[in-house]
């Protein structure tokens, strides 16, 4: 059969910060195109809906697969399958991806019969089964992770090795469109899948069961020769968990003699257990490194369930400045926060080195903030739940809220992005003109047109094209059991040795396995 992978278009953040290639969506393309289907692929962070019309038509496809990892992409997901039906009524559409797996019937319910069933799960683990269902007219609920109108399959499934399946690389017809910060162009690689900490307002573990899994570094460094672009970013959601495996990758590009730049993710806590692990991986290419701070006090780490004190923070962010590392990290803005804790964030932010991303408090299906938050949503529309508006009920006037966020914003953006942060990078901006990458140097002008109180006031304005259920009642315990999407897995499903695992308990608050 033919099948089109549809990925949505870009968000508010990634218009500026960075656009990431459609990794996950490469990933189910190839375990397509490895049960034996003619696939194609395109990008809508990078093409448009005109370029997706033109596809569809040319290409003729059996099915569609739309990714629905994030929650705002929902309307225009629901908008694209509805045109689709109305003009190729017998094109077979299913949607897959993070957020959607937890929403399921909600998109079921809102699609009114366009979309033909979600894929709930590790889309590359069981697409196959899928298509195949679909082609020899099977029933479709004895697909692992598959939901209709009609009912719900058996639970999903995880692929059986993270090293069966490589990306479908070759087929995005626009790679240089793939930046992050001055890793211009970039491509995303995967070390590891899953974690096994259990923040509140994250959902990655209750998508994965809290399981951890990893690739061989063999693989992995077959992975990095085979891709073109000079930087690569690590989307593990925490990089270098287990020692070993990080020291195992580092020797093999080591042996290879591969040169790359990277961009990763991590914990502070992960970063200070594992020192020599990011002070090799600093010396063969790591050049950026993103922690998840979110809170600059012990109240907002505990209430975020971050067993990190602010101590170790700041330890974790001294040993990555010894180590050359250009690093960022991440505050989350409470919709609770007045002017003086805006004020006091701003004074923070000025006073260290590193850049600063602010985000805003956004309870996600998934997410145990989701069902024990008691202030109540101000909307159910789905385009608002980019970390970028405020969903809950705000202390300040919306306007003002709006006016401090950017306001903190743009003190940032100055900071790192204007005038100064040109000339700190003229010879990086001056390279990649030379080379035709313009991506990052365009960034640096975009910040006003997209981060705009007016603007992100007035989308509140916009009436919703759907809107989400209602939201669950608010509870003082969660049975995080209904959370997850692939069901706990236990010790056995955590690619870690025993010291490890004792480290993420030690690390975490949660009561389960």
């Amino acid at each position: 059969m033919k099948v089109l992978a549809v990925h949505p278009s870009a968000l508010m953040y990634t218009k500026v910060f960075l656009r990431l290639e459609p990794l996950g969506l490469e990933l189910v393309a190839a375990a397509a195109r490895n049960a034996g289907h003619d696939v194609q692929l395109i990008d809508l962070q990078v093409e448009t809906h005109d370029d997706y019309w033109k596809l569809v038509s040319h290409f003729k496809p059996d099915v569609i697969c739309f990714s629905g990892n994030y929650l705002a992409n929902v309307p225009e997901i629901i908008d694209l399958c509805r045109a689709t039906r109305l003009r190729f009524p017998g094109v077979f559409q299913f949607i897959g991806g993070h957020s959607v797996s937890f929403i399921a019937q909600d998109i079921l319910s809102l699609s009114e019969g366009t979309v033909n069933c979600i894929l709930k799960g590790e889309g590359d683990a069981t697409v196959g089964l899928l298509l195949s269902a679909i082609e020899k007219g099977q029933d479709l609920l004895t697909v692992p992770g598959v939901i209709t109108p009609d009912g719900e399959g058996p639970p999903p499934v995880f692929v059986e090795s993270l090293d069966d399946i490589r990306p479908a690389r070759d087929l995005l017809r626009h790679r240089n469109k793939y930046f992050i910060g001055t890793l211009d162009p970039a491509a995303s690689i995967e070390f590891a899948r899953g974690c096994p900490w259990d923040c509140t307002f994250c959902s990655a573990w209750t998508f994965y069961g809290r399981s951890y899994r990893t690739a061989s570094p063999q693989t992995i460094a077959d992975e990095l020769e085979d891709i073109k672009e000079p930087g690569i970013f690590i989307v593990d959601d925490v990089a270098f968990v287990h020692e070993e495996h990080g020291m195992a990758i580092a020797n093999e590009i080591k042996k290879r003699g591969i040169k790359k730049e990277y961009y990763l993710e991590t914990r502070a806590d992960v970063l200070l257990r594992n020192k020599e692990v990011f002070k090799v991986w600093s010396e063969i290419g790591l050049s950026y490194i993103f922690i998840g701070m979110e809170a600059v006090d012990e109240e907002g780490l505990k209430q975020f369930r971050k067993r990190v004190s602010l101590d170790k923070n700041f330890e974790a962010l001294d040993y990555a400045r010894s180590l050359g590392l250009i690093v960022a990290i991440n505050i989350i803005a409470d919709p609770s926060w007045d002017r003086s804790r805006f004020e006091a964030v701003r004074q923070w932010c000025l006073e260290i080195p590193e850049i600063v991303n602010i985000s805003v408090t956004t309870p996600y299906p998934g997410t145990e903030i989701w069902h024990k938050e008691s202030r109540r949503l101000i909307t159910r529309d789905y385009r608002l739940f980019d970390i970028q508006h405020a969903v809950l009920p705000t202390k300040l006037p919306l306007p003002e809220f709006y006016e401090e966020l950017v306001k903190t914003q743009q003190v940032l953006n100055t900071k790192h992005m204007g005038w100064q942060a040109l000339k700190d990078t003229a010879g990086i901006a001056g390279r990649l003109l030379m080379k035709g990458q313009t991506n990052f140097v365009k960034m640096l002008w975009k910040f006003n047109s997209v981060f705009n109180p007016k603007l992100q006031l007035a989308d509140h304005m916009r009436k919703p094209r759907y809107l989400m259920p209602v939201q669950p009642e608010v509870v003082d315990k969660v049975d995080r059991k209904d959370l997850y999407v692939h069901g706990p897995g236990g010790r056995k499903s955590r690619s870690l040795d025993e010291k490890t695992e004792e480290f993420v308990d030690q690390t975490r608050m949660g009561e389960d396995a």
